[in-house]
């Protein structure tokens, strides 16, 4: 039902907040939840109806068969969730995130354009911005944004901006290898080696794990965070290891149940706030 990637980009910007010291408050989370399941619907929509053209633009799955089936069903509930957004950036929203909020929006509107469009981008182009590599960036943004956004940018080393440098970009390189595995899983090359998932996945986790221990002293919750991540990427190393024992669809579920590692964090946020 969609609800996978908004309960990702919760779980991740309220990381990013204790990470960097900020409180949100309620209506942000609510926010992105809303922004990310609306997209996400939408997303899977235009790709069922591709799918279902003749010839088909879309290889569908079960979660496309699925929307498509509810359709009228989660057509009015995206809208709606929509205009819930709407209400909330006009009514809620500080007028100094309105600006870097827009630029999100417009790119997320230039990928859906670009995406379902039967145009295709030039090879070079298409290789470096490929549909995994947005979606990272676009995730990314829309889970740090509410952080940024309720915080001004200092020149301190320890303000938010700074802080969340580390694990921002290292999410961003997680969302991405999540992407590029659910495709090469899906896909009927998954045993070829070129862009193989398991050695990206254990190399990710290491970086990742290198980059907790050297900030730990010094930013011991960005520590916490990015250690947290590299659990992720390591944990998709092991889906890959273990992906012809578990059905297709059990598989897909557990690629995005294994980026909800900041849980984990929760008692020690819940201590020390």
């Amino acid at each position: 039902a969609s609800l996978d990637a908004p309960t990702v980009a919760v779980v991740w910007s309220l990381g990013f907040a204790w990470a960097a010291g900020v409180g949100l408050p309620v209506w942000a989370p609510l926010l992105l939840a809303l922004v990310a399941w609306a997209v996400y619907v939408g997303d899977r929509l235009l790709d069922a109806r591709a799918g279902f053209r003749t010839p088909s633009l879309h290889h569908l799955r079960a979660r496309h068969y699925f929307h498509w089936r509810y359709r009228h069903i989660f057509m009015p509930l995206a809208v709606a969730a929509a205009m819930g957004a709407a209400w909330i950036v006009l009514a809620l929203l500080p007028a100094g995130a309105l600006k870097p909020d827009s630029v999100v929006a417009v790119a997320t509107l230039a990928y859906f354009s670009g995406v379902h469009s039967h145009r295709k981008l030039p090879a070079p182009m298409s290789a470096v911005f490929s549909k995994e590599f947005l979606v990272g960036a676009l995730f990314t943004a829309g889970c740090v944004l509410p952080v940024w956004s309720q915080s001004p940018q200092t020149a301190d080393a320890a303000s938010p901006h700074r802080l969340l440098l580390a694990p921002m970009l290292f999410f961003a390189a997680l969302a991405w290898l999540n992407c590029r595995a659910i495709g090469r899983w899906e896909s009927n090359h998954q045993d070829s080696g070129i862009g193989r998932v398991l050695p990206v996945a254990i190399a990710l986790g290491a970086i990742g794990l290198l980059l907790a221990a050297s900030v730990a002293a010094v930013q011991p919750r960005s520590a916490a965070l990015l250690g947290a991540g590299a659990v992720s990427a390591l944990l998709l190393a092991a889906l890959d290891r273990l992906r012809f024992r578990i059905t297709p669809l059990a598989l897909r579920a557990a690629a995005d149940l294994v980026l909800l590692t900041p849980v984990l964090l929760a008692p020690f946020a819940l201590r020390h706030g």
